[in-house]
């Protein structure tokens, strides 16, 4: 491979010794041999001792499920006439390229062309090409800094827009803090939203210091037959985090946790994905396809597997995982244990998006905590099979949630979609079979598991049985994440949450890949077969609420404008037809009039984008504008 590079400026010894300690970690914590074993060293041969050419490196690890030679740099000198390298140990280094990123960032506040050469010399890839991955991603700085600063980062997408995300921003700046305005942080609950991305500090929200502002609620909680995502939740407490003995082991099993790890056990992985296609679990994370479907593919494939839970929620309006790996991490973690040892496969990873530290920080405790209690290693739960997790941060990259491209993002690439066919069942996460599914539908197994196929449609509806999560934000009495059965009524689901604040306008379902709806839509059932004869959807669950007094036609702006950015720019229809659509949004808005002609560019853009874009994004991006033309949400355009 061509080391392409720009300069030969070398890393500060800060920015050495700051990736040195990732990849270290990573080695230490994660799974470093993944997808290509590397030979053991031959009979006689020295251990390798010290990473890289020049001795710029760190000392060797090994994994919890070994195979990775020591050492954790592309040339590894073991030895003067002893010297490792080559292809296959390159593609084995290149997934820690993001955590080297972030240790850059995190150190220097910017991805420095020495600290840039310094990682693509330690894992093999050309500084070119390590430039183009840092370049994807919001949380990645390639200019020096005017500061030595953390980072304010404020929202101002449509919920937090309402509640003040500019007056917040102004607040920060009269300060003198360092403040970006950038797309949702998953915290709609309590808009307006901030995260501080720290420069020699830990990333922090400063809202997870009282939890007790998120409100959590099930309508399936008093019934112990009923499926209950939130059964197990540590509940907020004001003022101060919840106790760390609430997290431990022992305290997880006294809330039930670990009963659906030893039923996948005494059951076996026939038995298992039986039950959850007669439970009839589709994914939660918005396309709804059957889990035990692609379950059963995967068990049936070959090789090394993968299980990944997809936790990069960045979907404006949706916090639902962020609240469940925070109140409830080892659900998380013995749901993925579930699914790797149900479907074949020894490596388990954690996506989840960078603007969620206190969910990474827990995820990472209840990784250590089931690792020393025989959860996870070479014999997983007792199961006599090899099974690990590892966690890894994304770097603010909507488009990350989808599954082609968190596997690209996770192998150290550009975080850009591939097409399918071939699918991630047969060719996923490094070219093998892999199962992707967020925790929403991870914890629905758990809970197939504990009451059975008949139990777990003993709510729902006969096409949407269980239960589905619904975060609701914006004018609403009580914002905060509820579960309540599919099937429940939009206007009950807006009453349980105590009710509308002011005169209804729109309701946006699915988030801003969604569609606005009505009051008239109150009466609509929220269950998969409802909406999508309504010509709506439900999306991963989020529901936003907007009065009269909401400037409609700025919020369909700012969505417009979201897709704009966060298109990735790959393929032609959604680079060129996002820009287009906020061209066409915006000149409504200036103009305050809305003509034939507009409507009829953007019902083509509409559908060039959803006929001929290469992953969901391009083809849900003007549902949320084409809907608001539908019901004259920007017939209040202003100038």
């Amino acid at each position: 491979m061509a080391d392409l590079r720009f300069s030969d400026a070398e890393p500060t010894a800060s920015e050495r010794r700051a990736v040195t300690a990732a990849l270290e970690t990573a080695t230490d914590n994660g799974m470093s041999a993944l997808h290509h074993p590397a030979p053991a060293p031959a009979s006689g041969e020295p251990a390798a001792a010290s990473s890289a050419v020049a001795n710029d490196g760190a000392n060797g690890s090994v994994s919890p499920l070994g195979a990775m030679p020591a050492g954790t740099a592309a040339v590894v000198v073991a030895h003067p006439r002893v010297v490792r390298g080559g292809t296959r140990r390159r593609k084995q280094l290149r997934h820690l390229l993001l955590p080297a990123l972030h240790a850059l960032q995190r150190e220097a506040g910017w991805i420095s062309p020495g600290g840039l050469n310094f990682v693509g010399r330690q894992l093999g890839v050309p500084p070119a090409e390590a430039y183009g991955v840092a370049t994807f991603y919001d949380m990645f700085g390639t200019e020096p800094p005017s500061h030595a600063d953390s980072v304010c980062h404020v929202c101002v997408d449509p919920i937090c827009a309402l509640a003040g995300a500019d007056e917040l921003a102004e607040q920060l700046r009269s300060q003198g803090r360092q403040t970006h305005l950038g797309p949702c942080l998953g915290q709609c609950e309590r808009a307006p939203a901030m995260f501080i991305q720290g420069r020699g500090e830990p990333d922090r929200v400063p809202a997870d210091d009282d939890e007790s502002n998120s409100f959590v609620a099930s309508v399936t909680a008093e019934a112990p037959d009923a499926p209950c995502l939130l059964r197990r939740m540590v509940p907020g407490v004001a003022g101060r985090p919840p106790s760390a003995e609430s997290f431990t082991m022992d305290a997880y099993q006294q809330r039930g946790g670990g009963e659906a790890l030893a039923a996948a056990l005494r059951m076996g992985p026939d038995e298992v994905i039986s039950a959850v296609s007669a439970a009839g679990l589709s994914g939660r994370g918005g396309a709804a396809f059957p889990t035990g479907i692609k379950w059963r593919a995967v068990a049936d494939g070959g090789g090394p597997k993968h299980v990944v839970a997809n936790i990069d929620e960045s979907e404006p309006g949706t916090f639902k995982d962020r609240l469940l790996c925070e109140r409830d991490p080892l659900a998380v973690i013995e749901s993925i244990t579930v699914a790797g040892l149900v479907v074949g496969a020894e490596h388990g990873w954690i996506y989840i998006r960078g603007e969620y530290p206190l969910a990474t920080q827990r995820l990472r405790g209840a990784i250590t905590t089931a690792r020393e209690h025989g959860w996870l290693g070479n014999d997983a739960a007792g199961s006599g099979q090899r099974f690990d997790i590892e966690l890894r941060r994304g770097a603010g990259a909507y488009i990350c949630g989808e599954e082609t491209a968190l596997f690209n993002s996770l192998e150290g690439f550009r975080g850009e979609p591939r097409n399918k066919p071939p699918f991630p069942t047969t060719h996923g996460l490094f070219g093998r079979p892999t199962v992707v599914n967020n925790p929403e539908t991870l914890l629905n197994v758990s809970e197939i598991l504990r009451i059975g196929p008949d139990g777990y449609r003993s709510a729902g509806t006969q096409g949407s049985p269980g239960t589905k999560l619904f975060c609701l934000s914006g004018h609403i009495g009580r914002p905060g994440l509820y579960e309540a059965p599919f099937g429940m009524r939009l206007g009950d689901l807006v009453d349980l949450a105590g009710g509308v604040q002011g005169t209804l306008r729109a309701v946006l379902l699915g988030g801003a890949a969604g569609s606005f709806v009505g009051p008239d839509a109150l009466e609509l059932p929220l269950s998969l077969e409802d909406t999508r004869a309504a010509g709506t959807t439900l999306g991963s669950g989020p529901v936003m609420v907007f009065n009269d007094t909401a400037d409609m036609s700025a919020v369909v702006q700012r969505l417009a404008q979201f897709f704009r950015d966060e298109s990735c720019g790959q393929c032609v229809p959604c680079r060129v037809g996002t820009v287009r659509q906020h061209e066409i949004v915006t000149r409504i808005r200036d103009t305050g009039a809305v003509s034939g002609r507009e409507i009829e560019l953007i019902s083509d853009i509409a559908a060039a984008m959803g006929d001929a874009s290469i992953c969901g994004l391009g083809h849900t991006a003007a549902s949320a504008v084409v809907s608001a033309l539908r019901l004259g949400l920007l017939e209040d355009a202003t100038t």
